[in-house]
């Protein structure tokens, strides 16, 4: 998942984009999350992802499926759910989640592999991740707002599944620079921007 809209990745691994068949498969499950191809694929990843200034990434989108995916919150896109908060970078192999009610939230979310969009999602807002840390230990977590947003999105990598899948009104889809324009002169003007959580 996108937190800018440049997706250099010079030196490291290119991130696929919206049109690569790798992004439209089921990854493959990981019989050994310590693997040290794991361990290698994870390195890589986290280098693809700070290069390009996300705060999610799945390995499809490094063009490799396999079920594991990297996500962090930055303090400026947490939200004051008491399950939610900043979040350092975390490597989850093999990931699941469950809704933990019928709760959903509409928050924009941009995607690396989708370069200059951004789209209004609707995600559950509360759900329980299970998966398997890298040091092969159970990771069980109850996640809320921008934790549950971002791994929601990666989640979705693994199974072939973009954003744009999940959006219910494409009016709600347009360039990122246009949108933040137009959303910024909302505010100005008093109105309810209702954009929830950005880039999800």
């Amino acid at each position: 998942m996108s937190d800018q809209t440049d997706d250099s990745t010079a030196g490291c691994p290119p991130i696929v984009r919206m049109g690569d068949p790798v992004l439209r498969q089921v990854a493959a499950e990981v019989a050994d999350p310590t693997a040290p191809e794991i361990q290698d694929l994870i390195a890589e990843m986290t280098v693809s992802l700070a290069e390009a200034g996300g705060i999610g990434l799945a390995a499809p989108q490094i063009g490799i499926g396999r079920r594991v995916i990297l996500f962090k919150v930055p303090d400026a896109r947490a939200t004051d759910d008491p399950d939610d908060g900043p979040c350092p970078l975390t490597a989850l192999v093999n990931p699941s989640f469950a809704p933990l009610d019928d709760e959903m939230a509409l928050g924009w979310e941009g995607c690396l592999s989708i370069p200059g969009l951004r789209g209004e999602v609707p995600r559950h807002q509360r759900i329980k991740v299970r998966g398997t840390t890298p040091e092969g230990s159970v990771f069980e977590a109850v996640l809320a707002g921008t934790r549950a947003r971002v791994v929601q999105h990666e989640v979705d990598h693994l199974d072939g599944v973009l954003y744009l899948d999940r959006m219910t009104d494409l009016v709600r889809l347009g360039f990122t620079e246009e949108i933040m324009e137009a959303e910024a002169a909302r505010k100005w003007l008093g109105a309810d921007a209702g954009t929830g959580e950005q880039d999800g």
